[in-house]
C-alpha cells in the first residue's frame, strides 16, 4: 500500500470553483479501482491551501488513476485556479502512532 499527498494552492477567488469541481468527482476517485480512500484537508491559516491524502493498493493503481479520464478531466479544470505549482509525494508508513 502507498499513500499519496498532494499540495494544492489556489488563488483565493478560485477556492469555491475548486470545491465545486471536487464535489463533482470525489466519489469517483474514492471508488476508483485500487483506491482505499481519500480525504481533502484545508489549511486553517492560509486561504487557498489544500492537501489531498489518498491511499492506494499499489503504485500501478495510482498510475492507472493518474492516466484516467477522471483525473485528466479534473486536472484540466482546476489547473488554471492554481496560485502556485502543485506538489505531490508518494510515501509509505515508517511509523504509525495513531490508534486504528
Amino acid at each position: 500500500m502507498i499513500t499519496r499527498i498532494v499540495k494544492l494552492y489556489f488563488h483565493p477567488d478560485k477556492v469555491q470553483d475548486f470545491l465545486d469541481c471536487f464535489e463533482d468527482v470525489k466519489h469517483k476517485v474514492n471508488q476508483f479501482e485500487g483506491c482505499r480512500g481519500m480525504k481533502l484537508m484545508r489549511s486553517e491559516t492560509e486561504v487557498g491551501l489544500f492537501f489531498t491524502y489518498s491511499q492506494w493498493d499499489s503504485e500501478s493503481a495510482l498510475e492507472n488513476y493518474r492516466n484516467s479520464d477522471t483525473f485528466k478531466g479534473l486536472w484540466s479544470k482546476i489547473k488554471p485556479f492554481f496560485k502556485e505549482k502543485s506538489g505531490a509525494w508518494t510515501v509509505a508508513d515508517y511509523y504509525n502512532g495513531f490508534n486504528s
